[in-house]
């Protein structure tokens, strides 16, 4: 059972108000941090998850989207700047804080941009709940997790998630696994296409995102497949058919589109063109790779004004 409570503080992150929203899971209380920018008509944008998922990662995209929608950015429970409790991420977790924040924050239908894995939980919600939301963009979605992709079975993913869970020994694979010259390599293979934009003070802050407290925790769940709010490619496929066709009864006429990669890896390009070819998808293919919102942030606004505004 979940509660909700609403405070706001007066710093800044990328340009706008940061906020907190205090949340309750199973007793436990959480601060999850997010940014408001701009006015108009509210628009929410959802970070992709990764070991160094954060609000900033939309941080210039929401600055080109401001003067058309008041924009919010929200920090996933255990990712950016909100708790990072050592948890049991599961699904539930993410379902039930994304329904509460949505009730909780906005009065209205609202825009909504998900990025990666965010975009499961918000085709979910939009089943349960469609009049919560007015258009739709999915930019590179995904829904499986690293491990699971690379082949572990089920079993094997649990028992790495264990032992990164488990003290000492999990702090020090965590730690070698978000080394920088890592993250580099992860990036340069899947997530950014411009090396030169991966500078030493990027890639810093990206480090210095991983290293928080409890950090380990919600990023194990990811690379294991813990938080995969689907397990196949058939079912994905068929959560995108029934948000359409639940969206569809509230009058939106095409009220889903994607943004596919053009430089994502083979199997995650192939499962985003297989979203594309179904009735009532809009799309379109851009520059890029699973980190497209962050690297190429007009191009992904040129794209999907004329479906927003």
């Amino acid at each position: 059972m979940s509660t909700n409570l609403l405070s706001t503080e007066s710093a800044v992150g990328f340009g706008g108000v940061v906020k907190e929203f205090v949340w309750n899971w199973e007793n436990q209380p959480l601060k999850v941090v997010y940014e408001t920018l701009g006015h108009g008509s509210p628009l929410l944008l959802l970070p992709a998850f990764s070991s160094v998922s954060t609000r900033e990662e939309m941080g210039e995209l929401a600055r080109l989207l401001a003067p058309h929608f008041q924009v919010v950015a929200v920090d996933w429970p255990g990712f950016g700047e909100s708790s990072r409790l050592s948890l049991d991420y599961r699904p539930e977790i993410y379902q039930q804080f994304l329904a509460d924040f949505v009730n909780s924050v906005f009065n209205t239908a609202i825009n909504v941009i998900a990025a990666g894995h965010a975009a499961s939980y918000v085709l979910q919600l939009a089943v349960k709940q469609p009049a919560s939301f007015h258009k739709i963009v999915l930019t590179a979605p995904t829904w499986r997790g690293p491990l699971p992709t690379m082949g572990a079975s089920s079993q094997i993913a649990g028992m790495v998630r264990g032992l990164v869970r488990s003290p000492i020994v999990g702090q020090i694979l965590y730690k070698l696994n978000t080394l920088p010259s890592f993250l580099n390599w992860m990036y340069r293979r899947h997530v950014f296409v411009d090396a030169a934009r991966l500078t030493p003070s990027f890639m810093d802050k990206k480090w210095q995102t991983t290293q928080k407290p409890g950090a380990r925790f919600a990023s194990a769940a990811f690379v294991t497949g813990n938080i995969d709010a689907v397990h196949s490619q058939s079912d994905f496929l068929a959560l995108v058919r029934r948000c359409v066709a639940a969206c569809r009864q509230t009058s939106l006429s095409v009220p889903l589109m994607i943004v596919i990669a053009e430089s994502s890896p083979p199997k995650s390009k192939a499962e985003m063109e297989a979203i594309a070819a179904l009735p009532g998808v809009r799309s379109v293919v851009l520059p890029g790779s699973l980190g497209l919102h962050e690297e190429y942030p007009a191009e992904v606004l040129e794209a999907v004004s004329p479906f927003l505004i």
